[in-house]
């Protein structure tokens, strides 16, 4: 029985295997505990091993990888479609062996160990951002139960909070500032823990070449240089920029039939965290004063007159994503244009242009 492709479908603690013959026919169907499905693997020939990109997908493709294998991640979403009948174990398995096998499909990089450190980084900060965000409410929520506003920001209330604590004469009993007051050191807690991490995102980036590649291109700092780096590596799964924008979620919807073409809003697929950061960046890049000159801000301003702030920013985070795309696929450096301090003309600011040029990086 020879056996070229295989289908897991992953689990706890018992997979679901189903293996094909050069023919595509299905030749093998098994389950295996978690501590058996190396060995078996190993006592096969070089294989095409398909999962889906779920939890725990990396650890296993490193380790099939490892046998001589060849390793497929797919999206659960792309698989879905090739599943018959009910869903179980075996089914699962067969729509993962029948979708690695496809032409037109799409795989997901394998991510190091060192990728999936970077990503833990950013996924601790990011529970640590909703809790913060969480608890300030939670403040701001109980003080205006007692008459008192606080300001937007953290500055604000922080200020707000003391003004509150000092006045004698409002609603705030000696219980309720006994709690504020708590809560404001839990806050303050959260406050240096998220600095920390901060801290170690920045280190990180500092000793990854392609970070510091990618933060020179204008709103692109360590969060985002990191976080794309730790998430889609060197972007060559990717055939182009568009590709990456729309596996980020920049790009339009299409609602398109009998040749009418219709465009929608963006589509919001894929990676929400990269995305928030990528627009985020863009956004603080349109209020900041050294957009003035920037090579693009003409063609941005005429965005924001005729179609507001939130689109001119979305625009620019897909800018800055193809652009990103060719800094880490093509290991190149951004350089701004040799005029980029000057307006540019009307035939420079068309969305589709590039504002900067890309010089091959020289390897050591």
């Amino acid at each position: 029985m020879e056996i070229t492709t295989i289908g897991i479908d992953l689990a706890k603690s018992v997979l679901a295997l189903s293996g094909a013959d050069r023919r595509g026919r299905v030749v093998m169907r098994k389950q295996l505990r978690r501590g058996q499905v190396v060995e078996f693997l190993s006592r096969l020939g070089r294989c095409v091993v398909g999962m889906e990109a779920c939890g725990g997908a990396h650890h296993w493709a490193r380790a099939i990888a490892k046998l001589g294998h060849e390793v497929r991640l797919m999206s659960p979403a792309l698989v879905l479609p090739y599943r018959k009948g009910n869903k179980h174990d075996r089914n699962d398995a067969d729509a993962v062996l029948e979708a690695v096998g496809r032409p037109t499909m799409r795989f997901v990089a394998v991510k190091s160990v060192a990728q999936q450190d970077l990503l833990a980084l950013h996924r601790v900060r990011g529970r640590l951002m909703k809790q913060r965000i969480a608890l300030s409410n939670q403040i701001r929520a109980l003080l205006h139960e007692r008459g008192v506003v606080t300001r937007r920001g953290a500055a604000g209330l922080r200020a707000g909070v003391g003004a509150a604590l000092a006045d004698e004469h409002n609603e705030l009993s000696g219980e309720l500032r006994g709690l504020v007051v708590e809560l404001m050191e839990e806050l303050g807690a959260l406050e240096l823990r998220l600095r920390s991490f901060d801290q170690r995102i920045e280190r990180a980036a500092r000793r990854d070449e392609r970070c510091i590649r990618l933060r020179a291109v204008p709103g692109v700092g360590p969060l985002t240089a990191s976080a794309l780096v730790a998430t889609v590596g060197n972007a060559r799964e990717f055939r182009s920029g568009r590709e990456l924008s729309a596996y980020l979620g920049l790009t339009p919807r299409q609602h398109s039939s009998g040749g009418k073409t219709v465009m929608l809003g963006i589509s919001k697929r894929g990676d929400r965290y990269l995305r928030t950061l990528l627009i985020h960046g863009a956004r603080s890049l349109l209020y900041g004063k050294r957009w003035r000159t920037h090579p693009r801000s003409a063609w941005a301003g005429r965005l924001i007159a005729s179609r507001g702030q939130n689109v001119a920013a979305v625009a620019l985070a897909n800018h800055n994503a193809r652009l990103l795309w060719a800094l880490l696929s093509r290991g190149a450096r951004y350089r701004p244009g040799l005029h980029g301090t000057r307006p540019p003309t009307e035939a420079t600011v068309k969305p589709g242009r590039r504002e900067g040029k890309l010089v091959l990086a020289k390897e050591a």
